[in-house]
């Protein structure tokens, strides 16, 4: 019984997890269930068969999948939390606030930011929020651990001799094409892997963003020409703009024109996400550019839009942001920004 009783929630959770609307986890959730004769018992469950912090993390993660959090974002929370409740060696109902904040404190005395531990913190608080609201604990630990302070920084844009160099050290149409693409849209890194070629419709680009959320972003004339000539020298049928491989990428003896041969193209996978900043990182180093990476283009498309007269609130819709002041976060604004502004405006 505990045997079919774990399978149950497995394929349950699963059929969650894929996402989706209600409507399509209803239907995915009755195929499951009709493998299965179900009656109500007037009883105590039965114990599951998992551990408790595995069951716990599990529910919590469908009830962040249901909250329409992407794939990647509730791995990263439940990575954390994991890693916390290995450390601790409790069942996450009987964890303390003096637990969590050794845990904590253990990391930066690793040498973890300040950032990073307040990230922590907060994937912490999200797991024991939901453990609280569906009163797994009486008492939330989180309640008296204080967010931990680190000063943000805005990252700066590149500027516009450092975004030619990156063009110049481009080794192929496709590097070329993903550099384009970054810069024109603004897209994140999962966004640009999962573009499909059908996904491109003149100027337009259909992308899956954060929640699963569709948008729209826009090419201009370069990443366009790019985007041609790149899928000219394609000979492959894989429906990804950024093709997976069938071999390992990393390996210093690969050919820079390795994606015009089929026999190197994966059938049905996209360019991993890591590779993306591995490659623009490799080609800010032979253009003698530091500190790239690929949310740094994210910041300078904003910037840029900004700059030439793009009403900020066209610049959150095109970063798929639902707040202002999300967006405010990644624009390089500087001194003689203002300047400029203040001579348009006020002089």
């Amino acid at each position: 019984m505990e045997q079919v009783q774990s399978e149950l929630i497995d394929r349950l959770c699963d059929a969650v997890l894929q996402g989706g609307d209600a409507q399509r986890m209803r239907s995915r959730m009755l195929i499951v269930l009709s493998d299965y004769d179900i009656s109500k018992r007037c009883m105590e469950l039965v114990p599951y068969s998992e551990t408790k912090n595995e069951m716990l993390l599990r529910r919590f993660a469908v009830a962040k999948a249901v909250a329409g959090c992407g794939k990647r974002t509730i791995e990263v929370y439940t990575l954390v939390v994991r890693d916390f409740l290995r450390y601790v060696q409790k069942d996450a109902d009987a964890v303390d606030s003096s637990d969590i904040q050794l845990f904590i404190a253990q990391k930066m005395t690793k040498g973890a930011s300040n950032c990073y531990c307040d990230n922590i913190r907060r994937y912490l608080s999200s797991f024991y929020g939901f453990l609280a609201k569906e009163e797994y604990i009486q008492k939330n630990p989180m309640m008296k651990v204080e967010p931990v302070k680190f000063r943000k920084e805005k990252e700066k844009a590149f500027t516009e001799l450092e975004i030619e160099h990156i063009r110049n050290a481009c080794q192929n149409w496709f590097q070329k094409t993903m550099i384009e693409v970054l810069l024109s849209t603004g897209c994140r890194a999962s966004e640009l892997v999962g573009i499909k070629i059908s996904d491109i419709k003149g100027e337009e680009i259909r992308v899956i963003g954060k929640g699963n959320k569709p948008r729209i972003v826009l090419l201009n004339a370069k990443a366009m020409v790019s985007i041609e000539s790149y899928l000219k020298e394609r000979k492959d049928r894989n429906p990804y703009l950024f093709p997976g491989s069938t071999f390992d990428l990393a390996r210093g003896d690969v050919c820079h024109e390795w994606y015009k041969h089929p026999a190197n193209i994966s059938k049905d996978r996209h360019y991993d996400q890591g590779s993306v900043n591995i490659m623009v990182k490799k080609i800010a180093r032979r253009a003698g550019v530091e500190g790239c990476h690929t949310h740094r283009f994210r910041r300078t498309c904003a910037t840029m839009a900004l700059r030439r007269g793009m009403p900020i609130e066209m610049v959150s819709m095109m970063l798929g942001h639902e707040q202002l002041s999300t967006t405010q976060i990644y624009l390089d604004i500087r001194e003689e920004d203002l300047k400029a502004s203040h001579q348009k405006y006020c002089g």
